[in-house]
């Protein structure tokens, strides 16, 4: 399994969802506190986010635990954006350990994240490549396929979840996923959460401190947020 967050709203740095929180994406790479499968993420981290000078999103990834890059406070303190997303990795048994392997994929505007596992059998129909053999690289190559085919982010999100689901019912397809714009969030089988702040909108796998107002979100749901529109539906 994997933790990640994202914000929507006004600028702020990345380390907003990695460092200054007390339950940010480091200590969650080392000590979750809402984790149902695994106990750290050690496997990689990547964090993406949009700079106005660039067409598509900046990204940063490793295939190292978050806590031995020491680049990374200075990074995620640069690092400024209205729309942010950051995941820490614990591989599913079998699947390579290497940055291509590291979420946040992309595809033109689109970054996304995978909080889950999956047989690839089930999503490698779905898509016509990935970026690397690992099952959410599978689903991410899945989800881009739809957006380029003209889905919106939400759209795209549930149709893969659902068709995957069906083809693996064990599966676990929490995806993450953003464009600058708007964030689009499914809850398949892990924990997911949200908070409205009066600036913006958080989604985290797991809240990112102990403050009131983190919203716990049912099971098999899409989670769609648009500036400070924030939308349930079933899948």
């Amino acid at each position: 399994m994997c933790r990640h967050a994202a914000w929507l709203g006004a600028a702020r740095p990345l380390t907003s969802l990695i460092h200054q929180p007390p339950h940010g994406l480091l200590t969650q790479s080392y000590a979750p506190r809402r984790q149902r499968h695994g106990t750290i993420n050690a496997d990689g981290y990547g964090m993406g986010w949009y700079d106005p000078a660039r067409a598509e999103p900046v990204r940063y990834r490793r295939s190292v635990p978050m806590w031995t890059d020491a680049n990374l406070t200075a990074l995620a303190e640069i690092a400024r954006s209205a729309c942010l997303l950051a995941a820490v990795r614990s591989a599913t048994v079998g699947m390579p350990i290497e940055e291509s392997a590291t979420a946040p994929f992309a595809d033109r505007r689109w970054l996304l994240s995978h909080n889950g596992r999956v047989d690839r059998d089930a999503v490698k129909d779905l898509a016509d490549g990935a970026e690397s053999t690992c099952d959410a690289a599978w689903l991410a190559a899945a989800v881009f396929q739809r957006g380029r085919a003209g889905a919106g982010l939400g759209e795209a999100l549930a149709d893969v979840v659902v068709r995957a689901g069906e083809k693996d019912p064990a599966a676990r397809l929490n995806l993450l996923a953003c464009d600058g714009a708007s964030i689009a969030a499914t809850v398949w089988g892990d924990t997911l959460f949200h908070h409205r702040l009066h600036d913006g909108v958080l989604v985290a796998s797991e809240p990112l401190d102990d403050s009131p107002g983190w919203q716990a979100l049912p099971d098999r749901v899409l989670l769609t947020v648009s500036g400070d529109d924030v939308q349930v539906q079933p899948l």
